[in-house]
């Protein structure tokens, strides 16, 4: 409900704005109105940044092995480039697609096992599929331009385009090798997409589009990923990175248990003592040596050239031993005392 003035205020602001001392004017806003993003709650996004990032890394890569095929392929100079990776609904992907295009149906084999409830979609524009077609049986491929809109491929058009994209489906999995091993399979071709559910409109889908470059044309290879099936390979990837890092950590361990059971020179040293190089020439059997130190102060044992312990000099089963009293760690350089 909207503040009643009193008539003492009332004219308080008509004296203040006939003497001058109140701004008519509307205030000015010193800052812009900040913009929100629209979160779609009907949709909600299932894949984080990081993992988005992988299927660009990814294909990314199929981009760079499919320049190089095309080029072989139809004799020309290809330009592929990965243009975006966006995640959507199934509805938005499918609703664009008109009667007379044609959709590719692929499927992955993943340790010996077929996924076929959860198909993979290709899409190529139809100016760079003609002109694709065209150069296959050796013409130029000028896109022509008095094609209808409802122009159908031909049998033979059908057939080349299948064996286009049989070649393009067959090197994907070479891109994701450095994650999973996946085997990519041809399926068959729907010539009218639109009467064809293959995955479920609500479902959430990553949408790829791949830009395809020729010297007289251009177009577009959209390449349609299902939600379920990347959630259930996500989780594969993460669980065999975790599978590897186990593994490590294994023949770490094994690494030690050999390092454990090898030989390392012991010496033991009594004392260090300075002779003149004439005193040593002139040694001989039964001389004796001052070392300044008393007959039963400790022993140094040096591993490796560098002292560890110390110890006493005794006898065990009748044999010389010694007796380690004192353990040294190396820090930072330094000789620390671990103590008695």
């Amino acid at each position: 409900m909207a503040e009643v003035l009193s008539q003492n205020q009332i004219d308080a602001l008509l004296s203040a704005a006939l003497s001058g001392t109140m701004d008519l004017e509307p205030p000015k806003e010193d800052q812009q109105e900040k913009k929100y993003r629209k979160y779609d709650f009907y949709s909600p996004r299932k894949f984080t940044k990081d993992r988005l990032r992988i299927l660009s890394g990814i294909f990314d890569s199929y981009t760079r092995i499919l320049t190089s095929r095309i080029n072989g392929l139809l004799h020309t100079a290809c330009d592929v480039e990965l243009e975006s990776i966006e995640e959507q609904r199934y509805y938005d992907f499918s609703n664009a697609l008109t009667e007379g295009d044609v959709l590719t149906v692929a499927n992955i084999s993943y340790r010996d096992q077929l996924l076929e409830e959860s198909p993979i979609l290709l899409h190529v524009t139809r100016p760079v599929l003609l002109s694709m077609i065209d150069r296959l049986i050796g013409c130029i491929g000028d896109p022509d331009n008095d094609l209808p809109v409802d122009y159908t491929l031909t049998d033979l058009e059908l057939k080349l385009y299948e064996t286009l994209m049989r070649d393009f489906i067959s090197i994907m999995g070479s891109s994701w090798e450095n994650y999973i091993s996946l085997d990519f399979q041809f399926s068959r071709v729907e010539t009218n997409p639109t009467l064809v559910q293959l995955i479920s409109l609500d479902e959430t889908v990553v949408i790829v589009d791949i830009k395809l470059s020729f010297p007289n044309c251009e177009g577009r290879l959209s390449i349609c990923l299902s939600g379920i099936l990347l959630t259930n390979l996500f989780a594969d990837i993460s669980k065999e990175n975790s599978t590897v890092k186990g593994n490590s950590e294994d023949k770490s361990e094994d690494i030690f248990s050999s390092l454990r059971t090898s030989e390392l020179q012991l010496v033991v040293e009594l004392c260090r003592t300075r002779l003149s190089l004439s005193d040593i020439y002139h040694l001989s059997v039964g001389d004796v040596i001052d070392l300044n130190r008393p007959k039963d102060s400790p022993v140094y044992i040096n591993v490796g050239e560098r002292r560890w312990f110390d110890g006493r000099v005794g006898v065990y089963n009748k044999n010389l031993a010694i007796k380690i009293e004192e353990t040294y760690r190396l820090r930072e350089g330094d000789v620390e005392q671990d103590g008695k």
